[in-house]
């Protein structure tokens, strides 16, 4: 008699999930190791083409990688067995994971999809998950949680790990804030005492330069593998991820495949957000406002490099290394391996993709290292251009002056084009609290943007 594997629910198949989370199980799966399976399904009707591959190749797909010296791999990924139908009430998604053999579920939203303001406390403005709060809708991962484990406590399903692949800081903790106000929020007083004495939510660090896939990635697994893919994605050689050890109901033997199973999660995911994400965030700003369209383009360009570097090794090593002296991770190493990746002129990873969710981005990667900084009296001088770079981002999306869609599910765009038809633009930037949080009115960071500003305007006058 065959024994059912274990089984992973994971909501948003995105690219970054089927080139990270799945792959790191199908290493496992190719290991011998068959006692866990992924199914997983998106929380809103987007992705429609790549989930009709997905549905129609039963879940498996290609995947290529690329290294920066240009060698490329191929393989096949067969560690999603389900791909879950799209419906507005989840249906599907919530039958999955009330199911018994359903022990832990995964989530990629990226930063935005938390609503959570600087106290980790629901900010509760954004229409969506007010709607959601209302009961009238179930669009957000806490209205998707919540159905999911309301459903899952009512079957006597059992314990369940709540595991977060964003790119949030702390971010096990933080999700579990949020979804805890959330249910408070609406008096799911019996739901809350079951997810308080039935779930853990582990933090997780997860790195992987994923770009969006374009057409000429499927013709290349076509050329290379003679298979036709309509969900071929493409990634960098480069894959981490770190998991703090705590689990309700088991987990695959990831430490097996490389993934690093930890107490915790902290040193690495400072690390990792204030050097790869805020630089990758500084990259695309600083590249789109001279004309460039890739990443790669932008760190060809000195001058752009050199403020990604200045940031860097100005501000967030001293930073970091107060912090914890000696450093677990080897903070120049890791910079500079950073730096050689999004040089990768593979990938194509595009400004578009990395310059997105800005109003996440700032508080989330940027307003930390100010923050140290200010509290031990430094220069923060390096540091401010990173914002200045995204407010004259702004101000041309305001213009209608970016060459592409930008997309901010954390930005109220009132708000954000009445910066500009005000008197004091930067002015209104600099105290704008979802952006600036507990640094929200503080004289030092206008003072700081008002000194980084003309230096933005100067580098794009010697860069266009």
């Amino acid at each position: 008699m065959s024994i059912e594997p274990n089984v992973i629910l994971h909501l948003g198949l995105g690219s970054f999930h089927r080139a990270h989370q799945a792959v790191y199980l199908q290493r496992l799966i190719d290991g011998g190791h068959a006692g866990w399976v992924l199914k997983g399904g998106n929380l809103r009707a987007d992705m429609a083409d790549t989930i009709a591959a997905l549905q129609a190749q039963g879940g498996a797909y290609t995947l290529e990688t690329v290294t920066p010296a240009g060698e490329r791999r191929y393989e096949r990924i067969t560690a999603i067995r389900e791909v879950i139908p799209f419906d507005p009430w989840l249906t599907g998604l919530v039958g999955a994971g009330a199911d018994p053999a359903t022990r832990i579920i995964s989530f990629t939203v990226t930063e935005a999809g938390y609503y959570l303001d600087e106290h980790d406390r629901l900010d509760t403005r954004y229409p969506d998950l007010a709607s959601d709060l209302s009961g009238a809708t179930c669009t957000t991962l806490y209205g998707a949680l919540a159905a999911i484990l309301e459903a899952r406590r009512v079957q006597d399903a059992g314990p369940v790990t709540l595991l977060n692949c964003d790119n949030l800081r702390h971010n096990g903790e933080r999700f579990q804030a949020g979804f805890h106000d959330f249910l408070d929020h609406r008096g799911e007083d019996e739901l809350l005492a079951w997810v308080k004495a039935n779930t853990t939510c582990p933090s997780s660090m997860v790195d992987r330069i994923t770009p969006r896939p374009s057409p000429e990635v499927a013709e290349r697994v076509k050329a290379a593998t003679g298979v036709t893919d309509g969900a071929a994605l493409m990634a960098e050689s480069f894959i981490q991820w770190v998991i703090e050890d705590r689990f309700a109901a088991g987990r695959p033997a990831w430490e097996t495949v490389g993934v690093e199973m930890v107490g915790t999660v902290v040193p690495h995911e400072e690390a990792k957000i204030r050097i790869l994400n805020a630089s990758h965030s500084c990259f695309a700003w600083a590249g789109t406002l001279v004309g460039t369209r890739f990443i790669h383009e932008g760190v060809a360009l000195p001058a752009i490099r050199a403020m990604a570097h200045a940031y860097v090794t100005d501000d967030v090593i001293p930073s970091l290394v107060l912090r914890q002296n000696p450093y677990p991770v080897d903070l120049t190493a890791y910079r500079d391996v950073v730096f050689e990746r999004f040089g990768n002129p593979q990938l194509r990873d595009t400004n578009q993709r990395v310059a997105m969710d800005g109003f996440a981005k700032i508080p989330g990667f940027i307003v930390p290292t100010l923050r140290d900084r200010l509290e031990h009296g430094a220069s923060i001088a390096s540091t401010a251009m990173l914002p200045a770079l995204f407010f004259e981002f702004l101000a041309r999306w305001h213009r209608g002056e970016v060459p592409f869609t930008y997309e901010d599910q954390g930005m109220d765009p009132a708000t954000a084009h009445a910066f500009f038809t005000s008197a004091d633009p930067l002015g209104a930037f600099a105290r704008d609290p979802v952006l600036w949080g507990p640094l929200t009115g503080d004289p030092r960071i206008e003072a700081a943007l008002r000194e980084a500003h003309p230096r933005v305007l100067s580098f794009i006058r010697g860069n266009v």
